[in-house]
């Protein structure tokens, strides 16, 4: 009779083990699909493996998502039922959708509106988007725009409904609002952080420029809460939907002016703002625009950089400069006050109180990149 030591018996399940390991890598190397990898070894996959199936007649491929490029898809039905819901989309509507992946939300938007214009820079959501629609037979109702979202112009839509991806979320909002578009109204799902910043007032901790500058032109309501685990892959924070509808009259004041001053304003929200315009880094900045731009001969000699003048003359210069910011900050019993506790309206009334004095906070004859303008909002 044949006998296994103990020793034997306690090696034998390791063994069986890395037998059935190395069998396992054999067959995937056979089945076409790449060995095992290091969880470290890519960033973008998940518990999934950052992949979702799509249908292709009788086969099925598999389609890599990334997360760091914010591809998220919605799968939730009952979610994306309200959405539609929510947006007001009818019959004679058409709609634009950013970042529609494979179709999930785009399939119930065709069943609703007139026409879709789905905006998708990946090739392969578009190749998958458009085989999904053609086999529901929808084609003729959708069209497919394969650019970049922020490089591109959007054609006529009446109402934006879209699952944005989450990092290019803060430069599409200012795109869509400070575009030039005109819509009835905006459904986005964006990250849950991102949404409450923008649903933020004065006096709330999470108050910021994007908040300020948004609600200049527009009006921002909170629609639901999703959770992360109605996507694929799942991402590591949850999500919310907004409504944005744009304000029927908006402040008669220069844009590239408006988001320079909130820009300066907001750098530090909550430091006071007579210590933002007393810093002498700041205060040089604005002697220099101020003379570049020219509202007010008067407020510095053109020549002042230029000038061969030894340090405690342009010491000097900058000096009667802050105190003239100070003084305008006092008239406006602003100088104590944060930003972060400040309404639009008050911030409006500060910018015209400087720009009535001559001095600006951004150069005129260097036009302001919307997208960049935004992106550290």
């Amino acid at each position: 009779m044949l006998r296994c030591s103990k020793s034997s018996i306690n090696r034998f399940p390791g063994y069986i083990l890395r037998q059935l390991a190395v069998q396992v890598h054999q067959l995937r190397a056979k089945s076409g699909r790449p060995p095992f990898k290091n969880r470290h070894d890519d960033d973008d996959e998940d518990n999934n493996g950052g992949n979702t199936r799509k249908r292709k007649g009788n086969q099925e491929d598999r389609l890599q998502l990334y997360k760091s490029r914010g591809q998220h898809l919605l799968t939730n039905p009952r979610i994306l039922d309200s959405i539609v819901r929510s947006s007001g989309v009818g019959p004679g509507d058409t709609v634009l959708e950013i970042g529609p992946g494979t179709g999930n939300l785009t399939l119930k938007l065709l069943e609703v509106a007139d026409k879709v214009v789905a905006v998708e820079v990946d090739k392969r959501m578009v190749q998958a988007l458009h085989t999904r629609v053609s086999e529901q037979g929808l084609s003729e109702k959708l069209t497919i725009i394969s650019k970049d979202a922020l490089k591109t112009d959007f054609p006529h839509f009446d109402l934006v409904v879209a699952n944005i991806p989450y990092n290019i979320s803060s430069p599409l909002v200012a795109k869509l609002v400070f575009g030039g578009y005109h819509f009835r109204s905006a459904t986005l799902l964006l990250q849950k952080e991102f949404a409450i910043r923008l649903l933020s007032n004065p006096g709330d901790s999470e108050f910021n420029r994007l908040a300020v500058n948004v609600k200049l032109v527009a009006d921002v309501e909170h629609v639901m809460n999703v959770s992360k685990r109605d996507f694929i892959p799942i991402p590591k924070v949850d999500s919310s939907v907004v409504k944005i509808h744009l304000k029927t009259e908006i402040p008669n004041v220069n844009l590239n002016e408006w988001w320079a001053f909130t820009k300066t304003c907001f750098g530090k929200k909550n430091k006071t703002l007579g210590a933002t315009f007393k810093q002498k880094k700041k205060v040089a900045e604005l002697l220099n625009l101020s003379k570049v731009t020219n509202f007010d001969e008067n407020i510095m000699p053109l020549d002042v950089f230029n000038s061969s003048d030894d340090e405690k003359d342009e010491s000097i210069f900058l000096g009667s400069f802050k105190e003239k910011l100070v003084g305008i900050l006092r008239s406006a019993d602003l100088e104590d006050k944060r930003p972060s506790k400040l309404s639009n309206e008050e911030l409006l009334y500060l910018l015209s109180l400087f720009n009535k004095e001559g001095i600006c906070f951004h150069d005129q004859e260097k036009p302001m990149d919307i997208n960049a303008s935004f992106a550290s909002s």
